[in-house]
């Protein structure tokens, strides 16, 4: 068990460090918001991972508020992105 979640943390930083790239040199604006949620998403599930590994499930909520943020945060820029495209 302990190798799949070390096979699983190895995938989970290279997608980090992809989408990063693409955070840095996304083409436009959108694809930016994107990839910053994608880091999200993929920096979540790398915390439940470390909470599975660490036995320290306290990780777990830490992962659930971040989530939570990161969703707030995408929607508002999603809505600042449309206000800005109307006017």
């Amino acid at each position: 068990m302990t190798i799949l979640i070390w096979i699983w943390s190895i995938i989970l930083s290279i997608s980090i460090i992809l989408v990063l790239y693409r955070c840095i040199k996304g083409p436009s604006l959108p694809d930016r918001v994107i990839a910053l949620d994608m880091f999200t998403t993929i920096t979540t599930g790398l915390l439940v991972l470390i909470a599975h590994f660490l036995n320290n499930y306290i990780l777990l909520d830490v992962s659930l508020v971040y989530s939570l943020l990161a969703f707030i945060s995408v929607i508002a820029i999603a809505r600042y992105l449309e206000s800005s495209k109307r006017g």
